[in-house]
């Protein structure tokens, strides 16, 4: 049985030396104590301090507090009931213990132990023993002049530290001990507010006016008024009547900002459906307008067509007439040759040929220049029909019947573009669809290399958002598909278990020890997506009912070490006892039962069989505490995606290439069919000289 899960620290039997207490003091050449280290052992434990007057007790005492208390609240030898002036920092860092008169100017002097070439050290060791925890609090003097008060740095360090073996054997320069008290893992702060700060927060201490209390407690000799006492050092100023009335303000302002949000969600109960409305109506206007457009384009689109039809018997009668034309007007050239012909032989015979010879001369030069002249045009003609690929006609009705070919081919070659074009835009579209799948497929391969769960990123994120807002570790609420997997000896089984449990292997599993707090997270947040958990709560075990011999359930294996473990066996025998069939036979005799296609069969007769997707797709599996073998699909099938681009760009630029070649040769019948408009047919025979 899962036990709820209980925070183990390891606390000590007797709590008597629980909280930190002074465990050590150690000083070096403070006050009186010269020359070594003077320790005074307490062990977390009472002391009492005695000894003559002068013995040192209160500069011991000056010590703990110098320690613990900034410099500026500090009065020295106050504990004995001293002067505020008797001593100061500077007395204890030189060792002041007597006092000379001069007897020439007959002032006092006081005498000191040690000189400005020393340096002081207080160290205390405080120790937790509830927690087992220690803290070293120390600070150093030394003498910058003569005349000042002594420079000082704070230490503090979360280990026991001693002055023999940590504050020694440094050199004669203060800035080699800061380096090796670094080297030890001590904090060294040059100000007490840094310092201040650093221990009270290890020691628990809120604010500064427990230290304040501390130091009137160990320099006090009487109390006359405890109440007022009490009042200056324990108690905090708070002011009672503001703060009264700004609570009264404030609940005002909510009281009013319910009364506005009651309003608002009443008005919002009422415009709703009138929302609803409105926006089907504005669907069905858009729809009727739709229908509009599309009836008023009829009338165009059958225009379109009657005006190709009449384009097409256009272009017929256009060629019928220009084949009439040409021949109307090689008529009238031979009826004009035949005329002039008839004029000079009835001047030759009228002038019984005396110029007929010059005449001749001037007809050659004419007759060359049309030569040469038909000569180019025919030279170009022949040049633009190799270029479509034809040979040059040898007549007039080759040559019209090779016009009409041109336009016809012109159109067909029109059509084949706009069908190259189409091909290579469908499979442009292929190719970015492709490509997107592949974006996909790698950003899904990264994600599942960060972990070794099958579950989906979506869900996933969920999860992470969860724990992160509750402050839990991940592996503390796991899907059910992290915990089971199906056993090696019966993967031929696994497409149809992981079709079966998808819905379950989703789910979040939570423990009765967060399950208030995220359903109240789940409540309050637009979780983008869909979340299924169970409330897992603690039970006592119990016998599992009988499974079936076949049953769905002993083919998985559930992850040995999870906490869930017995939560989950209950569960799977409740849930998925389902007989595996591997005959149509036993399946239609079991009354839950389910086949290695994946069809799924219920008490109720209910029959089921999903193939949106393939059952063998190890891309889809969410079951197993490893996900190797995802990652291996999707790398195969990424791998297949990029065969398929590849081929799908190389038929992309083929297609491109072969639609250029078709754009030259339409530019080439372009430019023969204005040549052939231009002109009519010329003939391949050309008078000689």
């Amino acid at each position: 049985m899962n036990q709820p899960y209980t925070l183990e620290l390891d606390f000590v039997a007797d709590d008597a030396l629980s909280g930190f207490r002074l465990k050590r003091l150690e000083v070096f050449n403070w006050g009186t104590f010269d020359g070594r280290v003077w320790t005074l052992q307490l062990d977390g434990k009472n002391g009492l301090l005695t000894g003559d007057i002068g013995s040192g007790k209160s500069t011991l005492v000056d010590a703990v507090t110098t320690l613990l208390v900034p410099a500026n609240r500090v009065a020295y030898n106050k504990a004995a009931g001293a002067d505020s002036k008797e001593r100061s920092l500077r007395s204890y860092v030189l060792g002041h213990y007597k006092s000379e008169r001069n007897d020439v100017t007959g002032t006092a002097k006081p005498v000191a132990l040690r000189d400005a070439n020393s340096y002081s050290v207080i160290l205390g060791v405080f120790h937790n023993a509830g927690y087992d925890q220690t803290i070293t609090l120390a600070q150093v003097f030394w003498l910058k002049d003569s005349q000042g008060q002594p420079a000082r740095f704070f230490i503090g360090a979360e280990r026991e530290l001693s002055i023999a073996n940590d504050f020694s054997r440094f050199g004669t320069d203060i800035s080699q001990l800061r380096k090796k008290l670094r080297g030890l893992g001590a904090e060294i702060e040059d100000s007490f507010p840094k310092y201040g700060a650093w221990f009270r927060r290890r020691f628990g201490i809120d604010n500064e006016q427990a230290l304040e209390l501390f130091h009137q407690t160990v320099s006090m000799k009487s109390v006359g008024n405890l109440t007022e006492f009490v009042r200056s050092h324990m108690l905090e100023p708070f002011e009672v009547a503001s703060r009264i009335t700004a609570l009264i303000a404030h609940f005002d302002d909510l009281n009013r900002a319910h009364e506005a949000v009651l309003k608002a969600k009443r008005q919002v109960e009422m415009l709703t459906p009138l929302i609803v409305d409105c926006e089907r109506h504005s669907m069905l206007v858009k729809d009727i307008e739709q229908l509009r457009q599309a009836r008023d384009a009829l009338r165009s689109y059958f225009s379109g067509l009657k005006l190709a039809l009449l384009d097409k018997r256009l272009a017929a009668l256009q060629e019928d007439w220009e084949r009439q034309h040409a021949q109307v007007q090689r008529l009238e050239s031979r009826r004009d040759e035949y005329g002039r012909q008839i004029g000079e032989l009835k001047q030759a015979v009228a002038e019984n040929g005396g110029d007929r010879v010059e005449r001749l001369k001037a007809e050659i030069k004419t007759k060359e220049k049309a030569r040469d002249w038909r000569r180019d045009r025919d030279e170009r003609y022949k040049a633009l029909v190799r270029q479509v690929g034809e040979p040059p006609a040898a007549d007039e009705a080759a040559f019209l019947s090779q016009r009409k070919r041109w336009a016809e081919r012109a159109e067909a070659l029109k059509q084949e573009a706009i069908e190259l074009e189409n091909r290579e835009r469908e499979h442009d579209y292929e190719f970015r669809n492709l490509r997107e799948q592949r974006k996909v497929l790698q950003e899904e391969i990264a994600d599942l290399k960060t972990r070794r769960s099958n579950i989906e990123q979506a869900q996933i994120a969920i999860r992470v958002a969860l724990c992160r807002a509750m402050g839990v570790a991940e592996d503390e609420m796991p899907f059910a598909g992290e915990l089971l997997q199906v056993r090696d000896d019966e993967r031929d089984w696994e497409g149809a278990a992981e079709r079966l449990m998808r819905g379950f292997g989703l789910s979040l599993l939570v423990p009765d020890t967060h399950y208030t707090a995220v359903a109240a997270w789940v409540d309050r947040n637009h979780l983008k997506g869909r979340l299924v958990y169970f409330h897992v709560r603690p039970r006592r075990r119990g016998d599992l009912p009988d499974l079936h011999r076949d049953s769905l359930v002993r083919k998985l294996a559930i992850k040995p070490d999870s906490p869930f473990y017995d939560w989950l066996e209950r569960e799977l025998a409740h849930r998925f006892d389902v007989a595996c069939c591997a005959t149509q036979d036993q399946f239609r005799r079991e009354t839950r039962a389910i086949s290695l296609a994946g069809q799924i069969k219920d008490p109720t007769g209910r029959h089921e069989k999903d193939d949106r997707h393939r059952i063998d797709d190890p891309g889809r599996y969410i079951l197993g505490w490893s996900n190797t073998a995802k990652i291996a699909a999707l790398e195969s099938r990424t791998r297949s995606l990029e065969s398929r681009i590849g081929e799908i760009d190389d038929l992309i630029g083929k297609l491109q290439s072969k639609r250029n070649s078709l754009q030259e040769r339409l530019g080439a019948l372009a430019r023969l069919e204005d040549s052939a408009n231009s002109r009519t047919w010329i003939g391949r025979h050309w008078p000689t000289k």
